[in-house]
């Protein structure tokens, strides 16, 4: 019986199980299921792959569902009755709820609803989580471990998810867009491609390493940057006048909006 059973194993499938074996799960308490490349993908990963989801789920304690949302419906009429008593089914799609799965599936089976980001492959993800009301504390706690082995864990009301799904499980691309943009200007100055995005990188790590372990409010720490009549403030204030903030604020709304309009559409 393999701990975690992946079905599915694309960008964030490949994060979530990179993190976990370098967390301590062995290779063999994993296994994937993929329509091709499966012999390239054991070489690469270790872990045993199949072809059928229908083994991964009849022989996976954990059933990550990684697939694309469109697939959901079908993949769980293929595997709905290999789902026992004490299966969990771990969905990482936007576009179903706990109880949607459910009704999917026919019966109250356990579900544990995750939103992780890509941060996951260097053990630095952070997961939105919730849980149908049907588990047992040990289950609870099983589930804690896997989603630990790859970063922080919140665990949240469902209804929440959205706002998650919104932040960190796409805000990953805000921010290298933010990295690449302040590495342009960097490279105009003279600076080397590879230094500059060395250069930014850091920084960003730097800067939310601050807010996390001052626990001062983010306002405070720009503003400790900012000297008066300094340069730092002219380019606050031109960032301000070009709608920075207010910019950023949209983006996620429109990622929630699409969040929301995806879970219409199933």
């Amino acid at each position: 019986m393999y701990k975690l059973g992946f079905i599915g194993f694309g960008n964030m499938g490949k994060a979530m199980a990179l993190g976990a074996l370098k967390s301590g799960y062995s290779k063999e308490d994993m296994a994937f299921s993929k329509v091709c490349n499966i012999e390239e993908t054991q070489n690469e990963f270790g872990i045993k792959g199949f072809k059928s989801n229908v083994e991964v789920a009849r022989n996976s304690e954990i059933v990550i569902l990684a697939t694309k949302p469109y697939q959901y419906v079908k993949v769980i009429e293929e595997i709905k009755n290999e789902i026992g008593d004490f299966t969990i089914l771990m969905p990482i799609t936007p576009s179903f709820s706990t109880v949607d799965i459910q009704e999917l599936i026919g019966w109250k089976v356990k579900v544990a609803r995750i939103m992780p980001n890509t941060p996951a492959l260097v053990n630095c993800g952070i997961t939105g989580l919730c849980f149908s009301g049907n588990f047992e504390e040990m289950e609870r706690q099983k589930v804690f471990d896997f989603v630990k082995s790859f970063g922080e864990v919140l665990e949240i009301e469902e209804n929440l998810m959205g706002g998650v799904s919104a932040v960190s499980g796409s805000g990953p691309a805000y921010v290298y867009m933010l990295i690449e943009a302040m590495a342009d200007m960097a490279v105009s100055t003279g600076i080397k491609r590879k230094d500059a995005y060395n250069l930014v990188a850091k920084t960003v790590e730097g800067s939310a390493k601050m807010v996390l372990e001052t626990k001062k409010h983010p306002g405070e720490l720009k503003d400790e940057v900012c000297s008066p009549k300094g340069s730092t403030i002219e380019g606050v204030m031109e960032l301000e006048e070009n709608g920075f903030r207010g910019s950023i604020i949209k983006g996620l709304k429109k990622t929630l909006d699409r969040f929301n309009e995806m879970n219409e559409e199933k």
